[in-house]
């Protein structure tokens, strides 16, 4: 997909004088008269035109000398709608970044991973946004250290690595340089702000009804955590994280969706909230996503503090938190009759991502031909068979799912499926163990989906299912889905109840041409087809 077109100076000035945080994230405003930056929504006073500019990142702010706000925490914006919707080199890199790429392989492996050589990606990413790679990586390490900083009780010296500096010094350097503090002033300043809330009122209640002791409350605003045990102790570290996202969100039927194709063993949904078991960089992992008040509760356990960058960015792509749900509902409300009455009636549909693009593609092979139920049940055979046991296991949370590595060495004959299925199953895990496949968030969507369907097994449905799902490709489309048939047959946009092949084939054409129009937001639309089917269903 080609750059979309942003908004321009006028447009960006006219969103800070109006506080429209639809723009937190999508751009930076920084004030020559104070040297700071902020997003749009800053509640300060607008400063005059001629004192402010506009960039594309944070990482471009800081490196024209200017340091975050301390009000507004313009560096816990949600991320740019624009990184999912993009398919170019810079969008794919931009992905990659958020993952924590370049903090464990460079430069190099962000290069390597994209296909380009290293000198024209930095030429790239910094002629467009004004910042390089590694700059970027900079800021999303200041954003990580501030957050433990500030509402943990580790020692700055682990933090100062876990975030992904190299040294204490280079650490130190950047929190002074950015944020105007040294990490032990942050530490301290957040340290009275509990002391005083304690003093006006006691203990503070935190989202889930607890009560949250001095000195761990949560930031009010932004990506916030506070943190129980340390590195290398003999119990993983508890990490509460508040997600930001651009509301409206329809988070209810998110949860129901990844409920009714949870496997046991390695999700769960219980009192409003999501759980699942994670396979990290660093080492396993769990988490636990609910509502909060305008933000999403999200609690990590973590064996391993590196792995909280990439921990919370898979949160924010399993629940879609970067989208720009109005950009959506606008658009999809204006393409006609069928889908916009759908649109309108749910302006804060998502569509569920995932946490692992390879075990999203696994279990798409695993549910072809068969009704969700059925896939659940194969995947917990699966998962008791060739998963990895947690040492901690979780109440039902047991295991985390098979590697890739794991299932393309296992023999066809023993699986628990169709010997066709089995061996789709493991072209597949052959394909992404050897890295010949790639479905990690840089991923180039295109190939990747030409190469799924080169492989034994796999069909347009899969393809386009794990396009949308493991790779957040906001357009992608299922036009031989039964589900978006069904729905389309019930709105009548395409001849219903058909039964013959040959029928389904052209009530599949006519679903493509009419999804023309609802480019470049497919995916959403079929979220909204299916989540449509759910209701009437009930009814």
């Amino acid at each position: 997909m080609s750059k979309p077109p942003g908004p321009d100076d006028e447009q960006r000035y006219q969103a800070a004088i109006s506080k429209d945080a639809r723009f937190d994230g999508v751009f930076f405003i920084a004030v020559t008269s104070t040297g700071i930056y902020c997003r749009p929504s800053c509640p300060a006073i607008t400063p005059k035109r001629e004192h402010m500019r506009f960039y594309r990142t944070a990482a471009a702010a800081q490196e024209s000398g200017f340091r975050a706000c301390k009000r507004c925490r313009p560096d816990a914006s949600p991320g740019s709608p624009e990184w999912n919707i993009r398919a170019d080199l810079v969008g794919r890199a931009m992905r990659l970044i958020a993952d924590g790429i370049v903090d464990r392989e460079g430069v190099e492996g962000l290069a390597s991973r994209l296909g380009y050589e290293q000198r024209q990606v930095r030429r790239l990413i910094t002629g467009e946004l004004g910042a390089g790679p590694l700059a970027i990586a900079r800021a999303q390490r200041a954003q990580t250290a501030r957050v433990l900083t500030e509402t943990t009780t580790v020692p700055l010296s682990e933090i100062a690595f876990a975030a992904g500096f190299t040294s204490i010094r280079q650490f130190n350097s950047t929190i002074q340089e950015v944020f105007a503090v040294t990490p032990t002033q942050l530490r301290e300043a957040r340290a009275r702000a509990a002391r005083g809330r304690a003093a006006r009122g006691g203990r503070r209640v935190g989202s889930r009804g607890k009560a949250e002791p001095p000195g761990r409350a949560t930031l009010r605003r932004g990506t916030a955590a506070c943190m129980r045990g340390v590195p290398g102790g003999s119990s993983p570290l508890e990490i509460a994280v508040r997600l930001p996202y651009r509301p409206p969100i329809d988070l209810e039927r998110m949860l129901g969706f990844l409920a009714a194709r949870a496997i046991p063993g390695v999700e769960a949904v219980e009192d409003g909230r999501y759980q699942r078991t994670l396979l990290l960089p660093n080492g396993t992992g769990i988490l636990s996503v609910g509502a909060g008040d305008g933000y999403i509760d999200c609690e990590l356990q973590l064996e391993d503090l590196r792995d909280l960058t990439a921990a919370v960015q898979r949160c924010r792509r399993l629940l879609d938190l970067d989208a720009d749900p109005q950009a959506v509902t606008a658009a999809l409300a204006a393409s006609g009759p069928v889908l916009g009455p759908l649109a309108l009636a749910s302006p804060g549909r998502r569509v569920p991502g995932h946490v692992d693009g390879n075990e999203l593609a696994l279990r798409a092979v695993l549910g072809q031909q068969v009704s969700v139920a059925a896939a659940r049940r194969l995947g917990a055979r699966l998962v008791a068979a060739y998963g990895k046991p947690l040492e901690r296991p979780e109440g039902t949370l047991t295991h985390c799912f098979p590697a890739a590595e794991t299932l393309a060495a296992a023999d066809p004959a023993t699986l628990p499926m169709p010997r066709t299925r089995a061996a789709a199953l493991t072209g597949l895990a052959t394909a992404l163990a050897s890295g010949e496949l790639s479905l990690d968030p840089g991923a180039e969507r295109d190939r990747a989906e030409a190469q799924l369907l080169a492989l034994p097994g796999i069909g347009p449905w899969t393809a386009a299912y794990i396009r949308m799902r493991a790779l957040s490709d906001p357009d992608a489309f299922l036009p031989s889905d039964v589900g978006v048939l069904e729905a389309l047959g019930r709105l009548g946009a395409v001849p219903a109840g058909v039964r013959s092949p040959a029928g389904r084939a052209r009530a599949a054409r006519a679903a493509a041409e009419l999804a023309d129009s609802w480019r470049p937001w497919r995916s959403y639309a079929v979220q909204h087809l299916w989540a449509s089917i759910e209701r009437e269903n009930q009814s």
